[in-house]
């Protein structure tokens, strides 16, 4: 009886967007809150409560079904990104019009709302300049978010995140397909976080984060991006991506994945360390990079006799 009662007594989370980030947050908060995850595919919810936590099916495109969230808990993390089209974020604002007064809402954004910074070095205050739709959104999304929290008088957390990578997360079908890298004299700065890292960051902004604060999720690592799909092919056993330049690469990717290749940005951690007290696990991107090419390894030689070893499977 007592167990039973200590675990109803727990504070309530609740996960919003629980995908691959939500799972890997889900083992690090289901021992300090009774946690409900929402999704909006009826199949996943086995899957949600074999990870501890309480499946609620409802879609944020569809507010009808968002009522039965309405006050279940006052702690939350918000992981759903925008739609793909338009330029605010009505999925936010679904989610606002049903959470308490006085709640505590981690929001994981992205730093692509600084847009191109010509690989200068930044911290938290500078001001946003999103050139692309998908970061317009997410501006508008942070936005939202901070008149939220001050009318309903709620502590928000924004938590900017760039690329995101882990073992099952990095750009092996790229390297397959030889899809070019940026030449020395184009290529820009980007930044890192590996996944277990950003799972663990949400969870010490649910309790450390201060009111109304931004964070930048970013590891230490400085690498352009040839830099990192030259790490990852050298670690994997893999050719490197042929180099081109600008002008010329462009004929031969797509706009979206050309509009990634062309903001670069060098961003300040000191607040995650400072005010989360954060100690990442990957600092450097080859530090999560070992770790992958260690657990592929480990595959590899296990495998039977006879069989072929692929990276990616």
């Amino acid at each position: 009886m007592k167990k039973q009662l200590k675990k109803w007594g727990r504070p309530r989370l609740l996960i919003i967007g629980c995908g691959d980030v939500g799972m890997r947050l889900l083992p690090l908060v289901r021992d300090t809150f009774r946690v409900y995850a929402v999704t909006s595919q009826p199949a996943r919810c086995a899957e949600l409560r074999a990870a501890g936590a309480v499946p609620v099916v409802a879609d944020l495109d569809q507010p009808d079904t968002l009522q039965r969230l309405a006050g279940l808990a006052h702690y939350i993390v918000h992981l759903a990104p925008p739609r793909a089209e338009g330029s605010g974020d009505q999925r936010t604002r679904h989610l606002t019009a049903i959470l308490p007064d006085q709640s505590r809402l981690v929001y994981v954004s992205t730093t692509g709302v600084y847009g191109d910074c010509a690989g200068a070095r930044l911290d938290e205050t500078h001001p946003v300049r999103p050139q692309n739709a998908r970061a317009v959104r997410r501006v508008a999304a942070e936005r939202w978010l901070r008149r939220w929290a001050l009318q309903s008088q709620s502590q928000l957390a924004i938590l900017r995140v760039p690329g995101i990578y882990a073992t099952d997360r990095l750009p092996l079908e790229r390297l397959e397909k030889a899809t070019p890298a940026l030449t020395e004299a184009d290529d820009v700065y980007t930044n890192h976080i590996h996944a277990d890292d950003l799972a663990r960051l949400i969870r010490l902004a649910l309790f450390r984060a201060r009111p109304q604060r931004i964070y930048h999720a970013v590891d230490h690592s400085e690498l352009k991006m040839a830099e990192y799909f030259d790490l990852v092919a050298d670690a994997m056993e893999m050719p490197r991506p042929p180099r081109l330049p600008r002008a010329e690469l462009a004929q031969q990717v797509s706009p979206v994945l050309l509009s990634f290749m062309s903001e670069s940005r060098r961003l300040d951690n000191r607040r995650l360390h400072q005010e989360l007290r954060m100690q990442l696990t990957y600092p450097q991107v080859a530090d999560g990079i070992a770790a992958a090419r260690a657990f592929y390894l480990e595959r590899r030689r296990n495998l039977p006799c006879g069989f072929r070893f692929s990276w990616q499977t």
